[in-house]
């Protein structure tokens, strides 16, 4: 656990600590500007540390990112794992659904992190950790789900469609194509690809998506 040094002027936080402080401010910064749009200054700037501090904990821009991506995954992946405690299989698929699917209509920082990486594949270092962030994903929604392969992978499809109307911002569209497109799928219907069955998660998820906030 991260521990914080006392001193004459106040308390002194740990490498640890600062080292969460800055993947936090990254977060933000990233989210908003990508990997290339974003500077290490502006990110220094917003955690409270000079720059060259910044590079004794990451020691390029690019490593930053990184951490900050694999931060992003790793954090879907306590979620759920969290989802399936003392829940029936079933069950976890559908907190997870939910959980993830608040996550997109009350922050849209981690999901923004996550269109950014996608987006910057191209570079091989880049490529590495979203797959393997995307696969340990994959492999603990499987584990938790115990669901055959096809239906993890609709999980998959439908919540990149939600990834994508949640950057666009769908919800606060009011016409017919954006409700279609990004919550109720009820032109899946007419096109006989058939709705998603009635309880199961990817009709959760959507069914979340489409309720009126608060």
């Amino acid at each position: 656990m991260p521990t914080t040094t006392p001193t004459g002027r106040g308390t002194r936080m740990s490498a640890e600590e600062r080292r969460e402080t800055v993947l936090a401010a990254a977060v933000a910064e990233f989210a908003r500007g990508g990997l290339d749009g974003t500077s290490t200054e502006t990110i220094a700037r917003r955690a409270g540390i000079s720059q060259p501090y910044l590079f004794r904990l990451f020691p390029t821009k690019k490593a930053l990112f990184l951490a900050v991506v694999a931060d992003c995954f790793a954090r879907l992946v306590t979620m759920a794992r969290d989802a399936a405690d003392g829940r029936t299989s079933q069950e976890a698929m559908e907190e997870f659904a939910s959980s993830y699917t608040r996550l997109l209509l009350e922050d849209r920082t981690y999901l923004l992190v996550q269109l950014h990486a996608y987006a910057a594949c191209d570079d091989e270092d880049v490529r590495a950790v979203t797959r393997r962030g995307f696969r340990e994903l994959w492999a603990t929604i499987e584990a938790v789900s115990g669901v055959p392969p096809e239906e993890v992978r609709d999980f998959f499809a439908h919540g990149m469609l939600l990834n994508v109307a949640a950057a666009m911002d769908l919800p606060a569209v009011d016409e017919q194509w954006a409700e279609l497109a990004c919550l109720k799928l009820d032109g899946e219907m007419d096109h006989g690809l058939g709705l998603p069955a009635e309880g199961s998660p990817v009709a959760v998820m959507t069914a979340e998506a489409a309720s009126p906030g608060p």
